[in-house]
């Protein structure tokens, strides 16, 4: 039975809700961390929050981080268990129940590792040297002589003088701090990252055992359905619940413009919400997938500068070449295979909500806001996320949970339907990039001049050896609202899509202007000695120096820096008579500094990779105005497994710098890097993504 925690906890019935064990539990800003809904927005300024340790030498790690099939759950173990000297096997983690774990931005942008793992190893190292304090008091030796080895503290002196952490703790709850922050060990001392550890989620995840939102069941629970409206931006101007009403055992609640049906059976309620009869006042149409890059191009919006440097003047006189392009991407879906799913449980007192979602520490705002409660008396418990790819940072099934349970007065759950997920995603926003740019007499680029508008600003600063930059980007990327006739937010790797397939698009279009091979350019113009190793460590694998497959394939090849991780892709494609492109092989060598598990490494950047071929080959949101055409899988193809190409991973060893993001720098290399090769392959410049047939053909000579 799930315990209510709902509502704030007093000290001690917090500690008998987690169990006895040491409990690493220290001040910050005068609130106790630990305590749910005591604590800031923002991360404790003592790490020790994040874990106890049982009687019995278990260890629980809390964090606000949630598992999105990534495999976030194995690595963030590893780094806790590292520090701390304990079997990987004996660390639990509880991620996102914002009742018992600490405030968390969400699960995003790939920084999981990059910014908790320095949180959870300084956790870990804190408790570690806590518990040989406790130790040397216990075992009457001084603490410096003694060592930890699997959760076990010893005296290498004395045989006989050792005791577990279990020992030490004896099912009570010790308090204390450290005066000194202990340091971190150095990867080349690791012996619990860097290893291929197994996931323990995927035995469940396998047989089918493991609970994701729409799975939750609890007692008097009701299915709520939501009557939607046509189109985005549709005003409702009649209703009639009569014949819903009618429906045994159905309840239709009517709150403005929300119409919420619920009912024991999902089917009954469903077929109650179809009988619900609802007039829409559509607005015009006005723009479609074919306009709405008119509208992006001459939509009016401030622009933000990302990087300058030089005088751009300057650089055209100094070109004896200019360029001038402008890189097209269009709205894509997110498309998880799970529907955004929420179970609500609303009382007076708090609310309880399960939810599959990459921001818990959101949630609780934004259901307490939709129900006047305070976000602390709204408790997110996150289970098994069926892939979030940053939809599903929002809630909106949540809140339409809580609202028809705040209605019914029983707990209800809402789960979308296919076409629901297609309608109410936040789609990657459609967006533009225009590039002027210029060569000098040495083949050197002399300007680079680039607007970005309504991608954002991700990945979008230069990584080349350029004397005059200017950078801008125009408007916002998430939100709707600007030329977008619907909500848009972020895609995996948001605006970094957009903003390098341009870039390393046009650096193609240079190096084939000044006659020199696309390697051998972009190595002639790369001042950064990190990105060339990464781009001389793909082309080694990739076999680059061989030479042009020839025929109809083509290569090309990307590279990139996101959020500090340092990608090179290449690939070789096969271009069939319709038009259709098949990719036969993709290398990508990636530096993230020391890579906490490597098979878990190479699955996130073959998924990337796989990923990535939808956005760049078929992925496209077809639209008029506020109506969306796509609504399933019949019209919006999503890669097939017939799709896949050989993928080879390289990751590049860099232990000089701390662990970085894995899961979306991959990704948006793809791009560019298929372009690129249909341009070797063909001829032909395509500069509108996604590459279908159809543009393919018509682009041919």
């Amino acid at each position: 039975m799930q315990e209510d925690v709902s509502r704030p906890l007093p000290r001690r019935d917090f500690l008998k809700l987690l169990g006895p064990g040491l409990y690493i539990i220290a001040s910050a800003d005068g609130l106790l961390v630990g305590q749910p809904f005591s604590r800031p927005r923002g991360y404790p300024e003592d790490f020790n929050a994040y874990l106890r340790i049982a009687g019995d030498g278990g260890v629980t790690c809390f964090a606000g981080k949630v598992e999105l099939g990534q495999g976030v759950v194995t690595s963030l173990a590893q780094l806790l268990a590292e520090e701390l000297e304990v079997p990987f096997s004996s660390v639990k983690m509880v991620l996102g129940d914002t009742a018992l774990c600490p405030w968390d931005a969400g699960t995003n942008g790939s920084r999981s590792i990059k910014i908790l793992g320095p949180v959870l190893r300084a956790a870990g190292a804190e408790a570690r040297e806590v518990l040989i304090q406790l130790a040397a008091e216990h075992l009457k030796s001084p603490a410096e002589r003694l060592r930890v080895e699997d959760g076990v503290v010893f005296d290498p002196a004395h045989a006989d003088r050792r005791v577990g952490y279990g020992t030490l703790v004896r099912g009570t709850v010790i308090e204390r701090r450290l005066g000194h922050k202990p340091g971190l060990k150095a990867p080349e001392h690791f012996r619990v990252c860097g290893r291929s550890l197994a996931r323990p989620d995927f035995r469940d995840k396998v047989t089918g055992r493991a609970a994701f939102s729409a799975d939750i069941r609890i007692d008097r629970m009701l299915y709520g359905r939501v009557v939607r409206p046509p189109a985005h931006g549709a005003r409702l101007e009649r209703v009639d619940t009569t014949a819903a009403g009618k429906v045994p055992g159905a309840e239709v609640f009517v709150d403005g413009d929300f119409i919420g049906v619920v009912h024991p059976e999902p089917d009954m309620a469903e077929r109650a919400a179809g009988l619900v009869e609802a007039e829409y006042a559509e607005a015009p149409s006005g723009v479609n997938e074919r306009t709405i890059h008119e509208r992006i191009l001459g939509a009016e919006a401030r622009d933000t500068i990302v990087e300058e440097k030089g005088e751009i003047g300057l650089g055209e006189r100094e070109s004896v070449r200019r360029f001038e392009a402008v890189y097209l991407s269009p709205y894509v879906a997110h498309a998880p295979l799970e529907t955004h799913s929420a179970l609500a449980d609303v009382r007076e007192d708090g609310a309880t909500v399960w939810v599959g979602t990459q921001r818990p520490f959101g949630a609780d705002q934004e259901i307490g806001r939709v129900l006047g409660m305070a976000p602390e008396k709204v408790r997110i418990i996150t289970p098994w996320v069926g892939g979030g790819f940053g939809g599903k940072s929002q809630v909106g099934q949540a809140v339409e949970a809580a609202r028809l349970s705040r209605m019914a007065r029983r707990p209800v759950q809402v789960a979308w339907t296919r076409e629901e997920e297609f309608f109410y995603d936040t789609f990657q926003p459609a967006a533009a990039v225009r590039i002027r740019s210029g060569l000098d007499a040495r083949h050197r680029i002399a300007f680079w001049d680039c607007h970005v508008l309504f991608a954002g600003d991700r990945s979008s600063e230069n990584i080349y050896d350029v004397p005059h930059v200017r950078t801008l980007s125009r408007g916002s990327a998430f939100g709707g609202g600007g030329p977008h006739p619907f909500p848009t937010g972020a895609w995996r790797g948001p605006g970094s899509n957009s903003n390098i397939f341009a870039r390393e698009s046009h650096i193609d279009e240079m190096a084939a202007a000044a006659g020199m091979d696309p390697l051998g350019f972009r190595l002639h113009n790369l001042k950064d000695e990190r990105m060339v190793r990464v781009v001389r460590a793909a082309a080694e694998k990739f076999g680059w120096g061989e030479g042009r497959p020839g025929g109809n394939r083509g290569r090309g090849m990307a590279c990139l820096d996101y959020l500090g991780t340092y990608v090179c892709v290449m690939g070789r494609i096969r271009l069939e008579r319709e038009g259709r492109i098949v990719v036969e092989k993709v290398v990508l060598a990636q530096d993230m500094g020391p890579v906490i598990n490597p098979e878990g490494a190479r699955m996130q950047i073959e998924g990337a990779v796989t990923m990535g071929l939808g956005y760049c080959l078929s992925e496209e949101i077809r639209f008029e105005g506020g109506r969306i055409l796509d609504l399933g899988f019949g019209t919006y193809r999503i890669p097939r497994f017939s799709w896949v190409p050989e993928i080879e991973c390289v990751l590049v060893d860099n232990q000089a710098i701390p662990s970085s993001g894995c899961g979306e720098p991959p990704i948006v290399g793809m791009g560019a890097m298929m372009a690129n090769a249909l341009s070797d392959a063909a001829g032909v410049r395509i500069r509108r993504l996604p590459l279908t047939p159809e543009r393919v053909r018509a682009a041919l000579p």
